[in-house]
């Protein structure tokens, strides 16, 4: 009786552990440079919610953010495409190294407005560039754009004309079509300057101001070097949550759940979106109490900006001609 006893224990015993292995979950990591608290951050957290609720905890991930996993955007692709990494949230600008296209979304002066953006990310156009990185054979997937506001100039005297750029050096990315608007603007482009390099470099005087939205004027400390915003809101730059084919695959992860991983990360695009705005009024009324001057430019005055940089558009988008015309048809409606 007591062997029986043992044996049927021992069957029991085998069968449990074959059930939790069986209902083990996936576990999959997800790479953001952001650190706490930041909307892409809280937004990377609720696409993990909505993972582990949709899938019915199968597939569960866990978000490292602050740079903990990947110390920079394009280490975190290089790991996607190999497999290493399940998740990550980038700026659009690296992966435009694997569908080209996404170049066209950048252009400066590009958009009219927010509104006019959204409307070409979440339509036909935004859908495309998302297809296209799938099918780019990169072992990427696109999953959904995210907001990082629009990037401004912040100087150390008030501009509302490009003639006033003259003279001026002004800090941008090492990106070539950057520094060519800074050219054509008439301004000088320096670049090597890294983003928490930029307050001592305007106080020394080795550059006269940079470009960025809000958040990063505010938390940065810049506000406190260039007082003066320009409300020109020269480029949109998008960001992008992507998903690794090959990770995927690794884990056996099935179709049916990648499925569900998309449309997680659909949902999470409109929280991502309203903490954002969140954000850029706090900051942008923290720096305003602080004594920045805000410079509103008024349409003539745009419109001046956006002549001055016209060649960029044979320079760099002659080859997305029919992208940016569809873009400036829907901007009609804005």
């Amino acid at each position: 009786m007591k062997k029986l006893f043992a044996v049927v224990l021992i069957v029991v015993l085998i069968m449990s552990i074959g059930a939790m292995a069986a209902t083990k979950p996936i576990k999959l990591k997800l790479s953001e440079v952001h650190i706490a608290g930041y909307p892409t951050t809280l937004a990377d957290q609720e696409f993990a919610r909505l993972v582990k609720e949709k899938t019915k905890g199968r597939i569960v991930i866990d978000v490292y953010h602050g740079g903990t996993l990947y110390g920079s955007e394009p280490e975190a692709l290089e790991a996607m495409v190999v497999g290493e990494l399940g998740f990550a949230r980038v700026s659009a600008s690296p992966v435009a190294n694997f569908v080209p296209e996404i170049n066209a979304i950048q252009l400066p002066y590009l958009y009219k407005n927010k509104d006019h953006m959204w409307a070409v990310l979440n339509g036909k156009v935004g859908q495309s560039m998302l297809d296209k990185i799938q099918a780019s054979k990169s072992g990427l997937i696109g999953l959904a754009w995210y907001d990082s506001g629009s990037r401004c100039f912040y100087l150390t005297k008030k501009v509302t004309s490009p003639k006033e750029m003259a003279g001026l050096k002004i800090r941008v990315q090492d990106n070539k079509m950057m520094v060519r608007m800074i050219e054509l603007l008439g301004a000088t482009p320096v670049t090597g300057i890294g983003p928490n390099d930029i307050y001592s470099n305007i106080m020394s005087g080795v550059i006269n101001g940079a470009e960025n939205n809000w958040p990063t004027y505010h938390t940065k400390g810049d506000y406190k070097a260039a007082k003066y915003y320009i409300l020109d809101h020269h480029t949109r730059v998008p960001e992008i949550l992507l998903a690794s084919e090959a990770a995927l695959k690794k884990a056996k992860v099935s179709d049916a759940d990648i499925k569900l991983i998309k449309q997680a990360a659909k949902e999470t695009q409109a929280f991502e979106i309203k903490e954002w705005e969140k954000m850029e009024k706090k900051s942008e009324q923290a720096v305003r109490a602080e004594g920045t001057i805000v410079v509103p430019l008024t349409a003539q005055q745009m419109e001046a900006f956006q002549k001055a940089v016209e060649p960029i558009y044979k320079e760099f988008g002659s080859q997305y001609t029919s992208i940016i015309k569809e873009i400036e048809e829907i901007g009609k409606k804005f």
